[in-house]
């Protein structure tokens, strides 16, 4: 530790919280012992339980206070080395497993010549309950429109029923 930092380190207000809380629940804990009191049990376990909370504080005051050099850190903040030594090669294999399996699911949800993550329909027309076709039709858009689309199927005079899309960006 450096000495600008006072001897307590960075989290001073941790340490003083966890002294206060051990003087508090022992003297809770002395008096209920000590004094001829009717409800000492209460205050023995009461201050007991400050004692146990006090140990909170502790934890944060020494994990706060806690320095990793940043070699150490470099894995975790994305700073990878990944050619060095067995670790980049076991990486290297474990991100080529990962990304087949993720390859492997993304192919056999989705129908045949098709990826899962496309929205295309199916390319065969479908044939309605009253003998009409519907016809499947894929609009290309753009990833940054966010586009609401509405298919309803409306009767006509005597043509059968139409298909009718509204489109309209939010």
């Amino acid at each position: 530790m450096e000495a600008a930092l006072g001897g307590l380190g960075r989290c001073s207000c941790a340490f003083w919280l966890a002294v206060a809380f051990d003087l508090f629940g022992l003297s809770i804990l002395l008096v209920g012992v000590f004094a001829d009191l009717f409800f000492y049990d209460f205050l023995i376990y009461a201050g007991a339980i400050i004692i146990f909370l006090s140990l909170i504080w502790w934890v944060f005051w020494y994990t706060g206070n806690i320095e990793v050099p940043p070699e150490d850190l470099e894995d975790d903040v994305g700073l990878l080395k990944k050619d060095k030594g067995i670790s980049g090669v076991v990486r290297r294999l474990s991100n080529r497993l990962s990304n087949g399996i993720r390859n492997s699911f993304r192919r056999n949800g989705a129908p045949r010549g098709h990826s899962a993550g496309s929205r295309a329909m199916p390319s065969r027309s479908t044939q309605t309950r009253d003998g009409s076709y519907q016809v499947p039709v894929t609009l290309p858009m753009s990833s940054q429109e966010n586009v609401n689309t509405i298919s309803a199927a409306v009767d006509g005079d005597s043509s059968g029923s139409q298909n009718i899309t509204e489109t309209s960006a939010i």
